[in-house]
């Protein structure tokens, strides 16, 4: 294939200092949940992408002295010369495909609780430490702090450079950041040279971005990462004022800038609240204030809007971290003349939610992130099949759909049978509600991926019994049929069904996807779940003129989507809506009498109290084993038959995410044929050389 002209664009070289990348593709800094606590992971990962045509690609936020401590996440660190080893390491994986590395420094001041180091936290004023609520305080830096910060960071740009780095980046954004408190009015009450004017409160960033030019300069890029709106209005940053003015102030002194918003949760926005190139509106103005070459994020993954905010003079180079990890080659793709094979970003935040979890990172896209060392596995690559065996995989949903794409990829002899008229299977379903539409892309690439594959057979509308399953005559059999929501209330909250939630008129969201709705009047939301279901089912109730009332045990609502940066703006986005919101609620009957009735208690309180109504109970889900058990009660006929393996996976297996299904389907075809010791642990792990008393 080669290359669409459109995209030539994409791959000139762009000149950053004193050093070149080859193209415009820029992984932009992103956390990953393995640091300096799983090296070896975390260099592969990096180093895959190299592979997969990022022009320069960045660690995560390096913490640069022990006094920024940001445990229990697992970021990587610069605190002296024990850390260059490991980060020369990501070097290398990097250079080894021709591609810039770079190094995100940073302190995160008054953001840490220095869990592990123990250190006071500094910021530029008194100030509460922001991470987990910890109760202690953040001291005001004095001048010789401010002399010792300076020294800390040129010091970790010197060792960035002995570890191989091309480029650093200084780091001022995401409301997270000592250069970042500095500026802010709301944190810097100084009334010397380092508070008051914009100028001042700006001082201590330019002096660390002219130290490091005069550190290191002569040999690595100097790039600044720099947040230009808060999101806030006038109580914080706002890129037509000071955002705009404080870029002027230092337009030409670095070699390149990143410019996005602020904080983590509006720069990382969902698909649900955000499209692709959401920043573009903030940030355009950038190119008219400085020479230097301009980067920022958006989600981009077509290629089409990655030219238009080249030519429309909004960007030099199109950074990226979510599209990075969902599909690390990419750019080789756009490059090669099949961007019809991107395994395009949903925007859903599973990566972010891990990295949250203080875990390696996950992808619901892309299984094999965070596999690259620990077991090997390639996004692109999977080894041939060992045998001629014939698969049936029943069920299309995300993990059945992955498994038949990975078996076809491998040469082996699919046939997936779908009970339902069309493929998909939740990923289908949940795409059709408010904000999800994005996450029919898991759906859509394994169907384009499997589309010219003619050792893949799919048949609709085929719901399968025990025994013809055992008539088809297939080798293996591959269960994906999925889950059904509960409709009793059984749940986190409670462990036995809810009186009266037996009734033929508590729907579930399953009832809801399947066009089923409440008798006109209220309806009450009881989210035991703690996701997105709960909301935007409320959102599409509203919307068809229902009034609405989301209720939960919790303390807030949407609890779990905190990690994936979601829950303030899904709670703002209900209240918009007219919905209302009670926390701290269980539902303790549900009675049809005088039209409906659901009595809750408080929990914090203890009182009842008594909402008129309909209810849809969003709790938790059960398997489809019907199907697997069937197998199983037939003893040894299906061996007699023929069958060397039966095995569930996904939602049939264990209800959980949409990336848990996906990667369930992808192990199950990598392991396919081969000897899989259940007692052995299946993947590497990092060891240490510990120092024992004598």
């Amino acid at each position: 294939m080669t290359r669409d002209p459109r995209y030539d664009i994409l791959f000139d070289p762009i000149k950053i200092g004193p050093v070149t990348t080859p193209n415009r593709f820029y992984q932009v800094p992103h956390c990953n949940g393995m640091g300096h606590v799983y090296p070896d992971s975390m260099i592969a990962m990096r180093g895959m992408k190299a592979e997969g045509g990022w022009g320069m690609i960045c660690t995560e936020q390096c913490d640069f002295h022990h006094t920024s401590d940001i445990t229990p996440f697992t970021e990587t660190r610069m605190w002296d010369d024990a850390d260059i080893s490991y980060l020369a390491g990501m070097v290398n994986a990097v250079h080894k495909y021709g591609s810039l590395a770079g190094i995100e420094l940073t302190h995160s001041g008054h953001n840490v609780a220095n869990l592990y180091s123990r250190e006071v936290p500094i910021g530029p004023s008194h100030r509460p430490v922001c991470a987990h609520n910890f109760p202690g305080q953040a001291r005001t830096m004095d001048k010789q702090d401010i002399r010792d910060f300076r020294r800390w960071h040129r010091n970790a740009a010197l060792r960035s450079k002995e570890a191989g780095f091309d480029v650093v980046i200084v780091y001022h954004g995401h409301d997270g950041t000592i250069p970042t408190y500095f500026l802010s009015k709301r944190q810097n009450q100084r009334t010397d040279e380092y508070g008051g004017s914009l100028e001042n409160r700006l001082r201590l960033y330019r002096e660390i971005l002219e130290d490091t030019k005069n550190a290191v300069g002569d040999t690595m890029g100097v790039i600044s990462r720099f947040a230009v709106d808060e999101m806030m209005g006038s109580e914080g940053l706002e890129w037509e004022n000071e955002g705009r003015e404080a870029l002027e102030m230092l337009a030409e002194i670095p070699d390149m800038w990143d410019v996005n918003i602020s904080d983590w949760s509006n720069d990382s926005m969902t698909s649900r609240f955000a499209p692709e190139g959401f920043q573009e509106e903030y940030v355009r103005f950038v190119k008219q204030v400085t020479t230097k070459p301009v980067s920022t994020v958006g989600r981009y993954t077509s290629p089409d809007a990655m030219v238009a905010a080249i030519k429309n003079g909004i960007v030099d180079l199109i950074g990226a971290a979510r599209p990075s990890i969902a599909d690390p080659f990419l750019p080789n793709k756009i490059k090669e003349g099949r961007p019809e094979d991107i395994r395009e970003c949903i925007g859903c935040n599973i990566c972010v939610a891990w990295d949250m979890l203080s875990a390696p990172i996950r992808c619901t896209q892309n299984p094999t992130m965070s596999e690259e060392w620990r077991k090997g596995w390639h996004p692109e690559q999977i080894a041939e099949k060992t045998t001629d065996s014939h698969v049936l995989v029943v069920g299309s949903g995300p993990a059945g759909l992955e498994a038949a794409h990975q078996l076809g990829k491998r040469g082996y002899q699919v046939t997936l049978a779908e009970a339902r008229s069309e493929l998909g299977g939740r990923v289908t379903r949940e795409s059709q509600l408010p904000g999800l539409a994005t996450w029919a892309r898991v759906r859509d690439y394994r169907l384009e991926q499997m589309r010219e594959m003619t050792n893949v057979e799919t048949y609709l509308e085929s719901e399968l019994t025990a025994e013809e399953v055992l008539e088809f005559g297939a080798d293996h059999i591959c269960l994906a049929t999925g889950a059904t929501w509960r409709h009793d209330g059984v749940g986190r909250a409670n462990r036995a069904p809810i009186p009266g939630m037996n009734s033929d008129s508590v729907l579930s969201p399953d009832d809801i996807m399947d066009g089923k709705r409440p008798p006109e009047g209220p309806v009450v939301i009881f989210d035991d779940d703690h996701y997105y279901m709960g909301g935007v089912i409320g959102e599409l109730l509203v919307a068809e003129g229902y009034s609405v009332t989301i209720i939960t045990p919790e303390a807030i609502i949407a609890d779990w989507t905190q990690y994936t940066l979601e829950q303030g703006h899904i709670e703002k986005r209900l209240k918009q809506a007219g919905i209302t919101l009670l926390t701290r609620r269980n539902v303790v009957r549900v009675s049809r009498e005088s039209g409906g009735e659901i009595t809750l208690l408080n929990t914090l309180t203890d009182g009842q109290e008594i909402l008129p109504g309909s209810i849809v109970s969003v709790t938790m889900r059960l398997p489809n084993d019907d199907l697997y058990n069937g197998l199983m009660e037939l003893g040894d006929a299906p061996s007699d038959a023929g069958i060397k393996s039966i095995k569930r996976i996904g939602d049939c297996y264990g209800p959980s995410l949409i990336a848990s299904a996906n990667y369930e389907g992808h192990k199950y075809a990598r392991e396919l044929d081969t000897n899989v010791d259940i007692d052995d642990v299946p993947f590497k792990r990092n060891h240490h050389n510990l120092e024992l008393g004598g």
